[in-house]
């Protein structure tokens, strides 16, 4: 399991060869990675992303726990990243393994699912017209009922 949280930008191809590298007796690895995008009615300037160190690593190791436990899978990669990102900027990763596809699908989605809606990240969004914190959407909380 190797988690990150980090100021750094990352490669995605870079990390995605090395995860599938190590992943020995594996049938599949499932990635996804999150894009910052433009908002629907105003131009993005800024994505600030602010976090506690230590308590957001051990929550997002208590989920990846979690994930193991309720899926067959090998191994997990997650990075997020926090201060001042920009539209099209990566965010954030994913990555699971496991003999089969199944299992590293689902498991690759409840994590997402979880660092969409409560992992302890804050994230401020600055536009050409206002500085906004960003709410918790219904759409999200409901993705994580099932489960």
């Amino acid at each position: 399991m190797d988690i990150r949280v980090q100021a750094e930008p990352f490669d995605l191809g870079a990390e995605t060869n090395a995860f599938a590298a190590r992943q020995s007796g594996m049938g599949a690895v499932v990635t996804f990675t999150g894009i910052v995008r433009d908002l629907d009615n105003d131009v993005l300037d800024v994505m600030e992303i602010e976090h506690y160190p230590g308590m957001t690593e051990k929550a997002l190791e208590k989920i990846a726990s979690q994930a193991h436990e309720r899926w067959d899978i090998g191994d997990i990669l997650i990075i997020h990243r926090h201060g001042s990102l920009r539209p099209d900027d990566l965010i954030m990763m994913v990555a699971t393994s496991s003999r089969h596809r199944a299992d590293a699908f689902q498991a690759a989605e409840f994590l997402m699912d979880f660092l969409k809606s409560r992992a302890p990240f804050w994230k401020k969004e600055k536009t050409n017209v206002s500085t906004d914190w960003v709410a918790a959407k219904s759409k999200d909380e409901d993705a994580l009922k099932r489960w």
